[in-house]
């Protein structure tokens, strides 16, 4: 037990200090994000602590985390398909790995490894150069069969009797998942007490433009002049960077989620099916957190369907069938920003002093630490770091696409 906690339990009824304060909204900022989650956030620390730059302000239109930071199944990996993709994420993987010591708050990282599985003869292929691309870039990632499976996933149905048989899974022991709100509490606490202000319920309406270089941005709480501007706004992100006069290749579609009631805990590892458009994990309490891939037509609206439930249920079924009493509890939706090589877009725009960090897809929670230190360095260096830069957003008019949806954890 830390002596943080010792001391927090001394104090007995004595109220903790707020994480987090609300402050006014001044008239002026050297750093404007928009964008309450994670990435926001995360950008929001790394400005302060690396750069020194203090006069940040985080606009969330709802509370912080309220999108896609709130609304993901916490799964944390780095095995991409790219070796662009390789290193970024698998850089982000090692800020998660040290956040809980970084940030002074137990984010609850558990790294249980993470098995994508192989059901035809094409996907053992396409796992085999997931696993030898990994390993060039120094990950630790390889192709296991059904024995070796049967022991980390006792449960799973190895045998020949369903309509897709496992013949091989793509293992990447670095791989588990995090307490989400953890991570966007942290960073926010962290910010703050930097001297970042973070603004809940203030919507952005208009981003000013002069000769190409940003003023600021408009306010349901008033104008306030930026020197840079960061929109950080995932599913929202084509309607803020609009505001600025910037076209970003990007569709929006909504991506569901559910939770069935606690069970013992059987399952240690994360299971991803992309045959069967299913992934899941056990959760500390017990409960089953699962997903599928995004909804078949580009919409904002993030209600759940039946045909989620009927689709996600009958494919947990062919890999768990001892599951088949067990209840769901709760679905969900967020929204994902799909760009046309399922990579996201990063770094300077054609308008001076506006940036972005979107298009993630269904991606962006793993690469918030490393997005936000990314994004902090661009904003404050007013240049493209090399890590990020396979991702910026002149590639589209280049032809330089980096290749992402191969590495997806289910269909898009």
């Amino acid at each position: 037990m830390s002596w943080k906690l010792i001391k927090q339990a001394l104090n007995g009824s004595k109220p903790l200090p707020r994480m987090w304060h609300e402050r006014p909204i001044k008239n002026s900022y050297d750093v404007v994000i928009i964008g309450g989650g994670a990435h926001g956030l995360a950008c929001a620390y790394y400005l302060i602590k690396d750069h020194g730059i203090t006069d940040v302000a985080v606009l969330e239109q709802s509370y912080i985390g309220a999108g896609g930071s709130g609304r993901n199944t916490t799964i944390i990996r780095s095995n991409y398909l790219t070796p662009e993709g390789v290193q970024f994420y698998d850089e982000s993987l090692k800020l998660y790995e040290q956040m809980s010591i970084d940030l002074d708050y137990n984010v609850m990282f558990s790294q249980r490894g993470h098995l994508t599985l192989a059901h035809t003869d094409g996907s053992i292929r396409t796992m085999r150069r997931r696993a030898e691309v990994n390993q060039i870039q120094g990950v630790d990632t390889r192709l296991i069969f059904p024995d070796e499976i049967k022991k980390l996933a006792p449960y799973l149905d190895v045998s020949d009797r369903p309509r897709f048989p496992i013949l091989a899974a793509l293992y990447h022991p670095p791989g588990g998942v995090i307490r989400h709100d953890a991570v966007v509490w942290a960073y926010a606490h962290h910010a703050d007490a930097g001297g970042a202000h973070i603004h809940q319920g203030v919507r952005v309406k208009d981003i000013r433009v002069t000769n190409g270089v940003v003023n600021g941005v408009e306010t349901t709480h008033g104008y306030i002049k930026a020197g840079a501007i960061l929109n950080a706004t995932a599913g929202w992100c084509t309607t803020i960077a609009d505001m600025a006069g910037v076209r970003l290749p990007i569709t929006t579609f909504p991506l569901q989620a559910s939770v069935t009631e606690a069970l013992k805990p059987f399952l240690n590892v994360v299971v991803v099916s992309g045959s069967l458009h299913v992934y899941v994990s056990q959760t500390d309490r017990g409960e089953l957190i699962m997903g599928a891939s995004v909804d078949p037509f580009a919409q904002y609206n993030m209600r759940g369907s039946l045909a989620y439930l009927e689709g996600i249920g009958g494919h947990m079924l062919e890999l768990f069938p001892m599951l088949s009493k067990v209840s769901m509890r709760r679905q969900w939706a967020g929204l994902c920003d799909m760009t046309p090589d399922y990579s996201p877009i990063m770094g300077v725009t054609p308008v001076e002093g506006f940036y972005v960090d979107v298009g993630w897809g269904t991606y962006g929670f793993k690469a918030s630490p490393i997005a936000g230190k990314t994004l902090a360095e661009a904003i404050a260096t007013r240049s493209t770091p090399e890590l990020i830069r396979p991702f910026r957003y002149s590639r589209f008019n280049e032809h330089a696409l980096v290749g992402e949806k191969g590495a997806a954890a289910v269909g898009h």
